[in-house]
């Protein structure tokens, strides 16, 4: 990870990077921002009458390098970072770290009276915008290495880089598992890594359930979807317990680390990204480990409800009934709507045994989300309108997007079956809006404090922007832990 590191005066001058902002005035134009600390002999001359002549309007992530030959610094950087709040210095913090990416080390000086929200988002973008999954060595790794910021008040945002630093680390650990090929990540291997990463924190305990303890436990769901791989599933649960937490919260990951669509088997282009079916554990899984890192005093248990949905003769198909944890039965006539008997078995088990304050599930689920609301935008379900409004507080503060939709009660009906408790699947539209009310009715007691987010479409970016990386943007992570660090 990028190194970052907090001074009271520079100690490299490779690349110097200032920050700029607009003016106000009715013609975008932008003004070098007055810094915190001085700068070399010349420069702060030299960079006020650049700006100008950059014709840029210090909107947040624009950036202009001007090349200083023979001179100290001999590269000097202007980074926008709009109106100076966190989510544009975010997208500054990302600008820089593009913009620099062919440097080794850069020296950001810290404009004056710069908030400790500003500073973590600066620190977030510039950690975010760098991150790189490779898993060959013919693609070198980003030269940059390295970045100081310099401020007249180090210790005072101590705490803001500490955060930002771990929340981008959370987010990617979520993106690394995500990106995994499934020619490697399978239940025992997604198990193996949430076991190795939650390894020496205290308070923080690991428990697997394998396949025999699961079909044992009653879990048919998991063990349903699972039993077609050759590769059996798992339930991780890892709790995080600090002493005289007050609020235990239940998060659930939907975790299928490749989905074929079983015996309603994926045309192939719908198949290609399945290694990302996984991605709300993933979040969740980050989630709390960060909450562990940081010691929110708040009670988190996760559960990620593991397996691998694939073509066998061994696989459940359309039109079997499923027996859920605790007793429900499930009528399923496509085995491409996996997702939810995995999560089903997960949300009773909590509600059962767990007992929460709070419960909390993020999900791949449906591709109604993306037709929806598109592909940066996550649906967002509750029944209590407290919890969907501190979420998507939560959401927004972190710079992610959701969207609160319905869960209108007529739409029930579409979940009656003549042959169990509930059809899993029904083809009557409203995809994600079926899905989630499927969900619902394993939440018992919990039902007014339950939120589910079907997040299948901004788990995935298409390309590089701002401070998400082509690939998996471990969507979740960050609004997770911006919404337990408000709870006690």
């Amino acid at each position: 990870m990028l190194a970052i590191r907090l001074l009271a005066e520079p100690e490299r001058l490779d690349t110097l990077a200032l920050s700029i902002r607009p003016t106000g005035g009715e013609e975008p134009r932008a003004e070098l921002t007055p810094g915190g600390v001085p700068l070399p002999d010349g420069i702060s001359d030299e960079a006020t009458a650049l700006v100008p002549a950059t014709r840029l309007t210090g909107a947040a992530g624009e950036t202009h390098t001007q090349l200083r030959p023979g001179r100290t610094p001999g590269r000097l950087l202007l980074v926008g970072a709009g109106d100076g709040g966190e989510a544009d210095w975010r997208r500054a913090g990302a600008a820089l770290a593009r913009a620099g990416s062919d440097e080794t080390h850069i020296t950001f000086v810290l404009p004056g009276g710069v908030t400790p929200a500003a500073v973590r988002g600066l620190v977030e973008g510039l950690l975010l915008a760098s991150y790189r999954f490779r898993l060959t060595e013919r693609d070198p790794a980003p030269a940059l290495t390295g970045v100081d910021l310099v401020t007249a008040d180090p210790a005072g945002h101590r705490d803001a880089v500490e955060t930002a630093r771990t929340t981008a680390r959370m987010t990617g650990l979520a993106r690394d598992l995500t990106n995994m090929p499934s020619s490697v990540k399978n239940p025992r291997w997604f198990a193996e890594r949430i076991t190795e990463a939650a390894a020496g924190l205290p308070d923080l305990t690991v428990r697997v359930r394998e396949p025999a303890e699961l079909e044992a436990d009653g879990f048919g769901g998991i063990v349903a979807v699972g039993r077609g791989s050759a590769s059996g599933p798992r339930l991780v649960e890892l709790d995080w317990h600090p002493a005289g937490a007050a609020t235990h919260v239940v998060l659930v990951g939907k975790g299928i680390t490749f989905d074929t669509g079983g015996i309603s088997i994926k045309p192939v282009p719908s198949m290609t990204l399945m290694r990302k079916d996984m991605a709300g554990a993933a979040a969740v899984v980050g989630a709390t480990l960060g909450a562990a890192t940081l010691r929110l005093p708040v009670r988190v248990t996760t559960l990620a409800p593991l397996a691998e949905n694939m073509v066998s003769g061994a696989a459940f198909r359309p039109g079997d009934v499923i027996r859920q944890y605790g007793g429900v039965t499930s009528e399923t006539t496509n085995s491409d709507a996996e997702g939810r008997l995995v999560l089903a078995d997960a949300l009773a088990y909590a509600v059962r045994e767990l007992q929460p304050d709070l419960l909390v599930d993020l999900a791949t689920l449906t591709g109604a989300n993306a037709v929806a609301l598109g592909k940066r935008t996550g649906a967002l379900y509750s029944e209590n309108d407290q919890l969907a409004a501190d979420v998507l507080a939560a959401v927004d503060a972190a710079g992610e997007a959701a969207w609160r939709m319905p869960l209108p009660d007529d739409y029930v009906e579409y979940l009656g079956s003549d042959l169990a408790d509930l059809h899993s699947s029904p083809a009557r539209g409203a995809g994600s809006v079926t899905a989630a009310l499927y969900l619902r009715e394993f939440t018992g007691d919990l039902r007014d404090r339950w939120l589910h987010v079907d997040m299948s479409a901004p788990s995935w970016a298409e390309g590089d922007d701002a401070e998400l990386v082509k690939g998996a943007t471990g969507w979740g992570v960050r609004s997770l832990l911006r919404w337990l660090a408000t709870l006690r």
